[in-house]
């Protein structure tokens, strides 16, 4: 059997679950791409266990293993072991993969647990967490046979809207479509990133039960943001002058330099993700516009450049005597400089 993730969370202490769960990645049904949610994957493992283990009797009936720590026939010992004063105990196995990706003849290590899958029993619950898959091992192909195979890609994008505002209902409020656009544009697609994201709009919003735009940007806001994308701007527009004075607001503002320097390595690494000429993705589609200005500057190999130039300034902090803020303003200048 073969379940989504989203599909497979619903049915965790509403249906009885199978002996044998297997999380895999999977492939969005409108894309066909491949992809993994951890997030997700940690959210439905947290189901099972609640449902499945008693806090107080964790330590007898609970076992957490990783797949490159341990022998897969020390795995199958403790699935076969009868639990204590529980109906099943659940064992789980993280990296799994390293099982899946062993060689599958009669004197392999894996041998075990592929036996344990042909006839697994009612006493346990064998979960195994595979970041990565190979479809055609035997692993994987007992795994679909006998339990369930639980695909976990990234959700679509109204798939991820529905998320959002399940997550901003259990907090007890409800989010407008046009909160969701906005958060989803400055915070991007990883949902353990929106879910800390949503956690600050939800305690921000305490008074109300609608999360609106201004909630979002009120929550988010930082009183050095403005200066951030002013000097992003001056070095776009290679204005050293410009860029100077939004370095010495953000100094004024008690910002040190190993934050500034923090600041620039994570705008030009954004840049780069976002540059036209690179094979990467930047998915925050609100970082992704305010470094646009910053990709018609530079080309890839510049970007890497002014990188390795903010290391060398770091170095420089920390192994010179030299004048930190003198340090500061020669790499602005050059970076404002600095042409494709």
């Amino acid at each position: 059997m073969i379940l989504n993730i989203v599909e497979f969370i619903k049915m965790v202490g509403v249906k009885p679950l199978p002996r044998v769960m297997l999380f895999i990645p999977g492939k969005n049904p409108k894309t066909k791409k491949e992809s993994y949610e951890p997030f997700l994957v940690e959210e439905a493992l947290e189901k099972v266990i609640d449902a499945y283990v008693d806090p107080s009797l964790k330590d007898l009936s609970f076992s957490s293993f990783y797949a490159e720590e341990t022998a897969p026939g020390t795995v199958v010992e403790e699935a076969r072991t009868l639990p204590f004063l529980a109906e099943r105990r659940v064992v789980l196995v993280r990296n799994a993969n390293v099982y899946m990706n062993m060689a599958s003849d009669k004197r392999s290590p894996v041998q075990p647990l592929l036996q344990f899958l042909e006839t697994p029993p009612e006493t346990s619950l064998l979960v195994m967490v595979c970041p990565e898959v190979n479809r055609i091992k035997p692993l994987y192909k007992l795994s679909e046979k006998n339990g369930v195979v639980i695909e976990c890609h990234q959700l679509g994008r109204a798939e991820y809207n529905d998320w959002i505002r399940d997550q901003a209902a259990k907090n007890g409020k409800t989010i407008n479509s046009r909160a969701i656009t906005l958060l989803v544009e400055r915070v991007g697609t990883k949902m353990s990133d929106m879910n800390n994201a949503l956690s600050l709009v939800c305690n921000f919003v305490q008074s109300g039960n609608t999360i609106t735009e201004a909630d979002v940007l009120a929550a988010s806001a930082d009183v050095a943001e403005a200066t951030v994308w002013a000097l992003t701007d001056a070095i776009a527009a290679s204005d050293p002058a410009g860029a100077l004075k939004e370095l010495h607001e953000l100094l004024a503002m008690n910002k040190s330099p190993d934050e500034i320097l923090g600041i620039l390595n994570w705008l030009l690494e954004s840049t780069y993700r976002a540059h036209p000429d690179t094979s990467l993705r930047l998915d925050k589609e609100f970082l992704a516009r305010k470094v646009a200005p910053l990709t018609r500057k530079f080309s890839p190999s510049r970007l890497a450049a002014a990188m390795a130039m903010c290391t060398k300034t770091h170095f420089a902090l920390r192994t010179t005597g030299t004048d930190t803020k003198l340090l500061m303003e020669l790499l602005i200048i050059k970076l404002a400089h600095s042409k494709r």
